[in-house]
This record gives C-alpha cells, sequence and structure tokens, in this order.
C-alpha cells in the first residue's frame, strides 16, 4: 500500500465511456457494495494500528536489524505467496471481493494479519485497483470482465516467535483474460519501471534518483507517472517515514540510501496525465481522465553493492 504525501483532490465528474486516445477503452467504474469485514482469529497478532485513527509514529532508524532483517523475509515471501494466490484468481467473472476473500485466507491461514485490514480503517484485507483505478481500491461488489486489468495490492503482518511484527508489501497488475495492446504494454512498462527503479538503488545515492530513473522510462514510453503516491520505508512499521518517490523529485527526497534500509518501490504508472481523483471513500484513487493505470511493488533492502527483493515466493 503507496504512501500519500498530500491531501485528496477534489472528486471530478467521469467522463462518459468511449475508446481512449491511447488505444484503450476509458473508464467507467462506479463504487460496489463492500461486504462485511473479514474475522481474523484472535491467535494472530494484530498491527497497533488497528482499532485506532491512525498508527503511531515510527521512531527508529530506516536501517534494519539483521534479526529483524530475518522476520521479514519471512513476512515478504509470505505476501508474494499470497499475492501469487490471488492472482491465480484473477479470471472473468471474480468479484473483487473474491479475490480479498482467497488472499485474507491464504494470510490467516499461515498465521499471519493482513496489514491492510483496519490501516486507517481501511475496511478490507488487500486493495483491489481495476482499470482507472491508481491505487488503493476497496474490494466489493465489482464483477472482472474480459479484457480488464486488476491490480492486487497485498501485505502480510508477521509476529515470529515474540518478536516485534514485521510487514512484507507487495503488489501486481494483472491482465483478466485477453486484453488490447496498449494495455498489455502498459502492464509492462509499468514493471519495468518498478524493476529500473530497484535496479537504481546504491549505498551513498539519494533516494530521488530512484524517482527520476522511473520516470524517465516511463515518458521515452509516452506514460505517465504519479508523484503524489509514493514507496515507503517498511519494518516493524508498514509505513516508516521514509518517501521513496516515482518521478523526478530533486532537490528535495534527499535521504542518502545506506545498507541496511527497508523500503517499497512501487511506481504508478498512467497511459494518460498522472493526474488524479478521489471517490468519497477517502481511498480510491483514479486517473482524472478515465485512462488505465498500472503498478508493481517489491519490498527490498539494500545491501553493499545494490538492493535485494524480498518479495519472491
Amino acid at each position: 500500500m503507496s504512501h500519500m504525501q498530500t491531501p485528496p483532490l477534489a472528486p471530478a465528474s467521469p467522463p462518459r465511456r468511449s475508446g481512449g486516445d491511447a488505444g484503450a477503452p476509458l473508464g467507467d467504474l462506479v463504487p460496489g457494495a463492500v461486504g462485511p469485514r473479514r474475522s481474523v482469529p484472535a491467535s494472530i497478532a494484530r498491527p497497533e494500528y488497528v482499532g485506532r485513527d491512525a498508527p503511531a509514529a515510527y521512531t527508529g532508524s530506516h536501517v534494519t536489524d539483521d534479526a529483524t532483517l530475518a522476520r521479514m523475509r519471512v513476512a515478504c515471501r509470505l505476501a508474494a505467496r499470497a499475492l501469487a494466490a490471488v492472482g491465480d484468481a484473477v479470471v472473468p467473472g471474480v468479484t473483487t471481493d473474491e479475490l480479498d476473500r482467497v488472499g485474507h485466507e491464504f494470510l490467516v491461514a499461515a498465521g499471519a494479519y493482513p496489514s491492510t485490514l483496519g490501516y486507517r480503517h481501511f475496511p478490507k484485507s488487500l486493495c483491489t485497483s481495476v482499470n482507472e483505478v491508481v491505487c488503493h481500491g476497496i474490494p466489493d461488489s465489482t464483477v472482472l470482465v474480459e479484457g480488464d486489468i486488476v491490480n492486487v495490492d497485498i501485505t502480510a503482518f508477521l509476529v515470529v516467535d515474540g518478536a516485534p511484527g514485521v510487514h512484507g508489501d507487495t503488489n501486481a497488475t494483472f491482465a483478466v483474460g485477453q486484453v488490447d495492446p496498449v494495455s498489455e504494454r502498459l502492464i509492462t512498462v509499468a514493471r519495468e519501471c518498478m524493476e529500473r527503479g530497484i535496479d537504481a538503488v546504491r549505498p551513498g545515492r539519494r533516494v530521488n534518483v530512484i524517482g527520476r530513473v522511473i520516470e524517465k522510462h516511463a515518458r521515452r514510453a509516452g506514460f505517465g507517472s504519479v508523484r503524489e503516491f509514493t514507496g515507503h520505508g517498511i519494518s516493524t512499521a508498514f509505513h516508516s517515514g521514509l518517501v521513496i518517490p516515482h518521478v523526478d523529485s530533486a532537490p528535495e527526497h534527499d535521504d542518502v540510501i545506506e545498507p541496511g534500509m527497508t523500503f517499497t518501490v512501487e511506481p504508478m504508472i498512467t497511459l494518460g496525465p498522472p493526474t488524479w481523483t478521489m471517490w468519497d471513500d477517502g481511498w480510491t484513487v483514479l486517473t482524472a481522465d478515465r485512462q488505465r493505470t498500472a503498478q508493481f511493488e517489491h519490498t527490498l533492502v539494500v545491501t553493499d553493492t545494490g538492493a535485494e527483493v524480498l518479495t519472491i515466493a
């Protein structure tokens, strides 16, 4: 789940459905019915923010110690397996709430808590962002149809041997059946942007280098990269306060990358301009022009020479 840098914009009226200038359908998504919050056994530890309006402020280091990193490896592998399970369930005719059920049950069966459930009162166990939804889509009664694309964003919170719990955060965009060539290209470029951002990680560099590389690749493909929603530091905190931009933000976000830092890289790439609006639910972010968007995310740890991706099954 991305970090938001700025307050939400006022919602804009959606355009009528028609062929998008970029060659993919314009979106006409409307909110569906949100089902009840899924239960988690009392035996599974909760993050401290569950039942509160906001998480406690993180005051620790952005460099993760070896013991915490070992626990994060377990949580991140679990999140990656959960994402794969949900991805296998992405087919025409499935509801996004059914995808939430699959992810929820996978994590709970492994003794993990779905980090999004109750985070700032988010009502579901993962995010499902369909077509023109940039991020933070709430699973509901929406039925996926042939040609849609959907991003699934899932995070595992895991307590190992009584030590402080840790989070592992990952997401990917899936095609629903056969999709148009432009949407296929969008998905490919979004994945490449994430990969290039990760490849740019080096100790001694500033974190804004990551965004510079991502935005350059997106622009070369003719796409946009969303500025206001960013990657983030992660460890015992879901969002530690470290901001990882997906655009060239220099001289801002000039934190020096250090070995042992753990954070996410999760660019949101748009077919049209990277401007956005938000539904009244306070979560669902959509492109302002209703053109499609895609996203990929990994949690990583900075090594002495680059980065190691942790969210791999």
